[in-house]
């Protein structure tokens, strides 16, 4: 019988890193941030604290067991229900990586905080990092992200020049777009002329294409995403999951969502608990059962629920 962890979560597919294993270092969800496309929703706790959310050793006690009875993934990435350099001992998880596995560790962070050198160190222990930038002044950053109140704009990208000039790894870049709010060619140019500043190896576009935290954050089509690639150098991919194909396990989830969905609306936590799945894994199937017409949103105040379309059958 597969174990069920707490602070680790899959492996799960991923476009990026294939098999991926996720290590969650937030309680849901801990964000320096309060982006309007969010899958996981909004921020519950928006903060800039730097704390050990969650005990260390236990996040290292459970990797060690993954490490024995199964330790086999692409990628070990710390990312999960907030954002991961928030936890004061995530370059200690890093290094615990490093040394006790051959699997590349990834993270996935927003980038808000590497305008602090000790955020830089502990996240240059990272095979591969990926920072985000959506915007272009202090204004975009505003309504595209949502900030806490001590972060600026200016801070942000200047963090990220630090790191780059001292990280010998791989460093990723996403850029996501959004429909009427960062998407104009003209816009998309001034972002294009920040991530050159930047130097990232590679650079992502991503759009809404899992249900946001803001019904308005809508999805850019493909057609328009690979008009604005060519605007970046080195020129963008697209990593946005516009095709509902994926492997047969994924298929089985979704099917076994989309049954429960059938019988009475869910929220994403309410899946999550009884699949046992982390939000991430939820919001990849419940973004594909969206794509293909098959659910819909269900909205009341700030509570956010799905239903299997014609579901009062």
């Amino acid at each position: 019988m597969k174990r069920k962890y707490r602070y680790l979560f899959g492996p799960v597919p991923s476009r990026r890193f294939g098999r991926s294993l996720g290590i969650d270092l937030t309680p849901s969800k801990t964000c320096t941030l309060d982006c309007v496309f969010c899958q996981l929703g909004r921020t519950l706790k928006k903060t800039v604290t730097r704390k050990e959310y969650v005990p260390m050793e236990a996040v290292l006690a459970e990797l060690e067991e993954w490490l024995k009875t199964d330790g086999e993934a692409d990628f070990i990435t710390l990312s999960g229900s907030g954002e991961p350099t928030l936890h004061s001992r995530f370059g200690e998880i890093l290094e615990f990586i490093h040394a006790n596995s051959t699997i590349p560790a990834v993270l996935l962070t927003n980038g808000t905080l590497l305008h602090l050198p000790e955020v830089r160190d502990a996240a240059a222990h990272a095979q591969v990092v990926k920072v985000s930038l959506s915007a272009w002044n202090q204004a975009s950053y505003g309504w595209v992200n949502r900030p806490h109140g001590q972060l600026q704009f200016d801070q942000l990208v200047e963090g990220q020049k630090a790191f780059r000039a001292q990280f010998k790894g791989k460093l990723w870049m996403e850029v996501f777009l959004i429909g009427g709010m960062n998407s104009l060619p003209a816009d998309v140019q001034k972002i294009a002329a920040i991530t050159e500043e930047i130097k990232p190896d590679r650079i992502q576009l991503n759009t809404s294409v899992r249900p946001p935290a803001e019904e308005f954050a809508t999805a850019l089509s493909k057609e328009r995403m690979t008009a604005l690639t060519h605007f970046f150098d080195p020129t963008a991919e697209i990593i946005a999951e516009f095709s509902s194909k994926q492997i047969k396990e994924v298929e089985a989830n979704e099917e076994t969502i989309f049954s429960m969905l059938k019988r009475r609306p869910c929220t994403s936590e309410q899946i999550s608990e009884v699949f046992g799945m982390h939000l991430n894994e939820v919001s990849k199937y419940l973004g594909k059962l969206m794509r293909n017409g098959q659910i819909h949103v269900e909205r009341e105040n700030i509570s956010v629920s799905y239903a299997a379309v014609g579901n009062n059958k």
